[in-house]
């Protein structure tokens, strides 16, 4: 049997989804039209799983969270400038942000610097003509849509186990 709170939980994480895609679609649509889908897609899965790490911890993380993707950006972004697209260049850069995350005390929160690693560096190399640095950028300022909408959704709509 699903509970009411279920139902409030899915309809908070659908309503989430849909904001942080039409907004991530949107604002990449107008920078580089080509990777807007893909911009509305990493909004929402940097939405429900920030969400997700939201219930029953403090909004003040959420700093951490957006550190770590800004390093996970910027190593991806990096690399590519340099070296290009391989596979074995995805996990030295997702190592390289790791480390970095647990040099900068957030080892917590080192898995979203290899998320972004490998968005950026995958949306990099399906869009040739787009800079690198120009694609971290995009895909730092999605997953911080997708973070805004959930600490919005958080702090307006205190769901079951909401923080």
């Amino acid at each position: 049997m699903i509970t009411p709170g279920g139902y409030q939980t899915a309809l908070q994480i659908a309503l989430v989804s849909l904001a942080s895609y039409i907004c991530g679609e949107a604002v990449t649509g107008y920078f580089h039209s080509a990777s807007a889908k893909t911009g509305g897609m990493w909004a929402v899965m940097s939405a429900v799983v920030v969400l997700q790490q939201l219930r029953g911890e403090s909004v003040p993380r959420v700093w951490r969270l957006i550190v770590a993707t800004l390093i996970g950006s910027l190593v991806g972004a990096a690399y590519l400038s340099t070296l290009g697209f391989s596979a074995l260049g995805l996990a030295v850069s997702v190592f390289l942000a790791v480390i970095a995350c647990h040099a900068f005390r957030l080892p917590p929160e080192a898995n979203h610097a290899a998320l972004s690693v490998g968005v950026v560096m995958v949306v990099t190399s399906l869009h040739p003509g787009l800079h690198p640095l120009h694609s971290a950028a995009l895909r730092f300022a999605e997953a911080c849509i997708g973070t805004a909408v959930s600490v919005l959704a958080v702090r307006v709509w205190r769901g079951p186990g909401a923080g």
